[in-house]
């Protein structure tokens, strides 16, 4: 899932984000495509756990929360703070949540 989250995160910063934070697209575009799937609240759960799984392997990602809509806040964050060499880059977060909402689905639905 990891590896499926990187391609999406390489297609997104050949797509979009010419300010530069083009990690935050592939998060995005998952939830207008599960929304209409699960619906927003459905979208939402499964993002806060996908998130509560992501904190477990990279705990720098405790200030991020999931806002209004289901959209993540304070990711761009992790990238002023990258200096301490202690939080991911936001690519790395974006990917490690990405996969464990990946991973979720295939356990709810399957492959």
């Amino acid at each position: 899932m990891r590896d499926l989250a990187r391609r999406l995160l390489a297609l997104s910063r050949t797509t979009s984000a010419a300010h530069g934070y083009a990690a935050p697209v592939v998060i995005e575009k998952l939830r207008i495509a599960l929304t209409r799937f699960v619906g927003a609240e459905g979208y939402s759960s499964l993002l806060e756990r996908a998130l509560v799984l992501a904190r477990a392997d990279m705990p720098s990602l405790q200030n991020v929360t999931i806002g209004v809509a289901g959209r993540l806040e304070g990711i761009e964050h992790l990238v002023a703070d990258t200096g301490t060499g202690e939080a991911p880059t936001e690519g790395e977060a974006v990917v490690a949540i990405a996969a464990h909402l990946l991973e979720l689905l295939v356990t709810f639905i399957g492959e």
